[in-house]
C-alpha cells in the first residue's frame, strides 16, 4: 500500500513538473508578447498626445460649426465598449474590467446601456446575463496592422453617427506598469472639448488661428484620425495589460508549483523512509525468529 502511494506521489510530482514547463513556457511568450506592444504604445504615445492636444487646443477656437462627432443630443441611449481578452490564465485582469462596468452601468439608470464587446470574455459574460451586446468583436492580435484598429474605430464612430447610442464610454485595462494594470472607464464620444487648451497653469493660449483648409474640412479631417488614435492606444494598453498580467499569473503559478514539488517531494521521501523502516523491521523480526527456532 505504501509502494503504490509512494508511485502516486511520484506520478504527481511528474505531473506537477510538466505543468511548471507549461507556465514557464506561456509566462516566457507574454513576456515577449508585451514587450513587442509597449514598444508600439511608446511608438505612437507621442502622436496620440500630440494629436489630443490639437483637438483640444484647437476646438474651442473654431467657429460655431456642426459635426457628428461634436455632437451633443439628449441621452437616451449609453454605449459602451468593453475591452477584455479572449482567454483566461492571465489572473482578474478580465474579472476587474467586467465588475468595474457592471458598477459604472449600475450608478446611473436614467438611460439604458448598449454594449459593444471587444474580445470573448467580456462578450460571454454580458451575453450570459441578458445584457443588451449590440455588437462584438474578437480580440485583435498583438501583430495587427494599425488599418485594423482603425477599423474598429471607424465602426465604434458609425454606431455612434448613426444614432444607435448618444454618448460612448469605453472601460479598459489601463496599462501602468508590469506589475500594475488598472480598469478604467473614460469618456470617448461625443468628443468634448470643455477646459481645452489649458497650459497647465490654469490659463488657455490666448491666440488666434488661421484655418487652411476652412475649420469644416480641418474638423472632417482631424476629428475621425483623433478618435482612431484614441482607440488604437487604448486597445495597446489592453494587449499591454492582459499580456502582463498573463506573464505574472504564470509566474506565480511556477512558484507555486516549485513550492508544490517541494512539498511532494518532502512526502515522497517520507513515504520512502517509511518503506525502509518496515522492511528492516520486517528483516529483523525475521533474523529473531530464525534465532530462536535454532534456539
Amino acid at each position: 500500500m505504501a509502494v503504490q502511494s509512494l508511485r502516486a506521489i511520484r506520478r504527481k510530482i511528474r505531473a506537477v513538473r510538466n505543468l511548471q514547463k507549461i507556465m514557464t513556457a506561456m509566462k516566457m511568450v507574454a513576456a515577449a508578447r508585451l514587450r513587442r506592444v509597449q514598444d508600439r504604445v511608446t511608438a505612437g504615445k507621442p502622436y496620440t498626445e500630440k494629436m489630443r492636444w490639437l483637438v483640444e487646443t484647437l476646438a474651442p477656437h473654431l467657429p460655431a460649426i456642426e459635426h457628428p462627432l461634436l455632437q451633443v443630443r439628449p441621452v437616451q441611449r449609453r454605449g459602451l465598449v468593453v475591452v477584455t481578452g479572449d482567454k483566461g490564465l492571465c489572473g482578474a485582469y478580465n474579472n476587474n474590467i467586467i465588475r468595474t462596468a457592471q458598477v459604472f452601468m449600475s450608478q446611473d439608470g436614467a438611460a439604458p446601456f448598449v454594449l459593444y464587446c471587444i474580445g470573448r470574455k467580456g462578450c460571454d459574460f454580458f451575453a450570459r446575463r441578458g445584457y443588451q451586446v449590440a455588437r462584438y468583436r474578437p480580440q485583435l492580435p498583438v501583430t495587427a496592422p494599425f488599418a485594423q484598429f482603425k477599423a474598429v474605430a471607424e465602426d465604434i464612430v458609425q454606431w455612434f453617427v448613426s444614432g444607435e447610442v448618444d454618448e460612448v464610454h469605453i472601460a479598459y485595462g489601463e496599462f501602468v506598469n508590469a506589475l500594475v494594470q488598472r480598469p478604467k472607464i473614460v469618456p470617448l464620444l461625443p468628443i468634448k472639448t470643455d477646459g481645452a487648451g489649458d497650459t497647465g497653469q490654469g490659463t488657455r493660449e490666448a491666440r488666434e488661428y488661421i484655418f487652411e483648409p476652412p475649420a469644416p474640412e480641418l474638423l472632417a479631417l482631424l476629428l475621425p484620425r483623433y478618435v482612431e488614435h484614441q482607440v488604437y492606444h487604448i486597445l495597446l494598453e489592453s494587449l499591454a495589460s492582459e499580456n502582463a498580467a498573463r506573464m505574472n499569473a504564470m509566474s506565480q503559478a511556477a512558484d507555486n508549483a516549485e513550492e508544490l514539488i517541494k512539498q511532494l517531494t518532502l512526502q515522497a521521501n517520507k513515504v520512502r523512509q517509511w518503506n525502509i523502516t518496515k522492511e528492516l523491521l520486517e528483516i529483523t523480526t525475521a533474523v529473531e525468529a530464525m534465532r530462536r527456532a535454532r534456539d
